[in-house]
């Protein structure tokens, strides 16, 4: 179990270091191009910071292990809406930005479900598919939708500082970054499906807890570091759209690559159960609000503390 625990580490700082280099290259290859910011914002970064989430349960669903990936999906959207927001929520006090209200948060919010549905008895292809469409309509929305993100193009700005370079230089991080998330996440899922033996639990615990975790500290970071530095006008957003990628996405992924086996019941009933009362509890508390307070990082911490016993309770 060493070896295993040893390798999803290493999958871990693999799937964290390539994915930012993905990123930022295919950024600066974007900016290159002349892309608008706010495409580079929601479809580039989008997905690059949920490439650990999609590659790590894409091959799990590739390799039979359905289980483990659609743990990873459930787990991340609890830790982004309680571990991650609540750490952030610690440290200072987060605006609730009235756009976020009007469109991430309902949208994240539906997609959370539409995944809790697609995922019972199992995701089959014309599930991922349905998943993939919904998918493409909400990137249009989302960049169709009048008036422009400032904030957003001012972060996605921010970012391509760090994006410069040739259009081969780039091109190259582009690629390195890509192999390295592709290896990071095969050495992740070895190491959690190798854990899950050893336990003897099944592997969609793992997926649940420890890969979940894992896939979701790129948004820890983050978060935590926008906090410390006072800048918390997309911090809700972020997380909200990762959940969005995370459910509509990845799920597709699943569904697309997979066996179409069901998943454990503890993930279809429990998990799914938790991950729901969390992201519709967050929308619903954040409704009438102007910030969220240390009270509510200290609730929300709590939670995904909860949610640690009863999976490990119930497992």
């Amino acid at each position: 179990m060493v070896i295993g625990l040893l390798a999803v580490l290493g999958g871990i700082v693999l799937l964290w270091k390539a994915a930012d280099e993905f990123v930022d290259g295919a950024a600066g290859l974007a900016k290159i191009l002349a892309v608008p910011p706010l495409v580079i914002g929601a479809v580039v970064v989008g997905f690059g910071t949920s490439a650990p989430e999609m590659l790590v349960s894409g091959l799990a669903a590739v390799q039979g292990e359905s289980d483990l990936g659609v743990g990873n999906v459930i787990g991340s959207n609890i830790a982004n809406l309680s571990l991650i927001l609540g750490a952030a929520v610690l440290l200072i006090t987060i605006k609730i930005d009235s756009a976020v209200l009007r469109r991430e948060a309902p949208l994240a919010t539906a997609a959370a479900i539409a995944f809790a549905v697609a995922v019972q008895g199992g995701i089959q292809a014309w599930e991922g598919g349905v998943l993939l469409a919904l998918m493409i309509g909400v990137l249009y929305l989302l960049l169709s939708s009048p008036g422009p993100d400032v904030a957003l193009e001012i972060e996605v700005e921010e970012d391509l500082d760090g994006s410069e370079g040739t259009t081969r230089s780039l091109g190259i991080r582009t690629l390195l970054g890509l192999g390295g998330t592709v290896g990071g996440a095969w050495i992740l899922v070895w190491g959690a499906t190798d854990i899950a033996d050893q336990l003897g639990v099944n592997s969609g615990f793992v997926g649940l807890t420890l890969v979940a975790l894992g896939t979701s500290l790129p948004e820890l970071v983050t978060a935590v570091t926008a906090a410390r530095r006072g800048h918390d006008e997309l911090i809700i957003g972020n997380l909200l759209g990762s959940n969005l990628f995370n459910s509509l996405a990845v799920g597709a992924v699943i569904g697309l690559l997979g066996d179409g086996a069901a998943p454990d019941n503890s993930l279809t009933g429990q998990g799914v159960l938790i991950m729901l009362v969390v992201c519709i509890g967050v929308f619903l508390a954040m409704i009438g609000r102007k910030a969220m307070k240390r009270l509510d990082g200290s609730v929300l911490l709590g939670v995904f503390v909860g949610f640690l016993i009863l999976s490990s309770l119930t497992t």
